[in-house]
């Protein structure tokens, strides 16, 4: 686990508070409780940050009057038109 080191802390009192009464149902220490949470959020920081998607809004005009958006050969055909494909 490595080497322990001491530090202060400060935490709300009501925080503080829960936090006892937790650890002592689960009959744990505070210092383990704190060291779990620690880990964890270190861990879940690690593991990256949320994806966001690019707006990638684009020119256009928009949805085409007579397109049937349930016709899946339709809008690929539109959306190649002219260029090919």
């Amino acid at each position: 686990m490595g080497a322990h080191m001491k530090t202060t802390v400060e935490l709300s009192a009501p925080l503080l508070k829960e936090a006892k009464a937790l650890a002592a149902r689960e009959g744990t220490t505070l210092r383990a409780l704190l060291e779990e949470g620690l880990r964890e959020s270190v861990a879940r920081r690690k593991r990256g940050r949320r994806f966001r998607l690019r707006d990638t809004t684009v020119r256009g005009r928009g949805l085409q009057p007579g397109v049937d958006l349930s016709n899946w050969e339709q809008i690929r055909a539109l959306i190649y038109e002219g260029r090919g494909g």
